[in-house]
């Protein structure tokens, strides 16, 4: 047998190995609700600010400011408090009424309006374990909390100028940060609050301006 042939009859003998079976992909599930919906820059972003707020979170300073700042943003009532007392204070009976009545207008837009539109899954529906919150009924971007802080302080300011109007912001960063802080919005839900917030209380401030100048 010459050696051509015994390497032809040893080919025979040894079949090709059969194609190995590549199955598919694995999903990634996001670990947190409401992620995934906006892509993963804002996914990042979102976890750099919750990983940033737990290193405040567990101390009893911060979990008191930002978890009473958090029951004092339900339904705008903070804002309802400052417009009744400047009101008296100034004795502008007719600036608490027209702040009431904006107030209740943004509600409206951003609760029944934008909310609608994106339907994001907040992150906890109770929010932290250690922080006890009410439990939202309506979704999560953007933060309603935010975008009526943005919003107060941005008529409000209109009133007040400048040098006042920086506390009445100090008060809204603090409201709007309070919202991430205990885990019952996502930090990209908190920003597009307040520029949405923002945006209504420019057209907002004109508004008032004319109607309680």
């Amino acid at each position: 047998m010459t050696d051509e042939s015994a390497i032809g009859t040893a080919m025979v003998g040894h079949a090709d190995p059969p194609p190995l079976e590549v199955g598919p992909l694995p999903v990634i599930v996001p670990t947190t609700p409401g992620q995934g919906q906006f892509g993963p820059y804002v996914d990042s972003f979102d976890e750099r600010v919750d990983v940033l707020l737990e290193q405040l979170r567990g101390h009893p300073l911060t979990d008191r400011l930002f978890t009473g700042a958090s029951h004092l943003g339900d339904f705008s009532l903070i804002w309802h408090l400052i417009g009744i007392g400047r009101g008296i204070a100034r004795r502008r009976p007719d600036q608490v009424i027209v702040l009431a009545a904006l107030l209740g207008a943004e509600s409206l837009i951003v609760n029944q309006g934008v909310k609608r539109v994106f339907r994001r899954e907040r992150p906890t529906q109770t929010g932290d374990d250690r922080l006890k919150v009410r439990r939202p009924t309506t979704s999560s971007f953007p933060s309603g909390h935010a975008s009526s802080a943005a919003f107060a302080a941005m008529v409000l300011s209109g009133w007040d100028g400048p040098w006042r109007g920086a506390l009445w912001w100090k008060i809204a960063a603090i409201v709007g940060v309070s919202r991430a802080y205990v885990r019952i919005h996502h930090g990209s839900d908190v920003v597009a609050g307040a520029v949405v917030g923002g945006l209504l209380g420019l057209v907002a401030r004109r508004i008032a301006r004319r109607l309680a100048p």
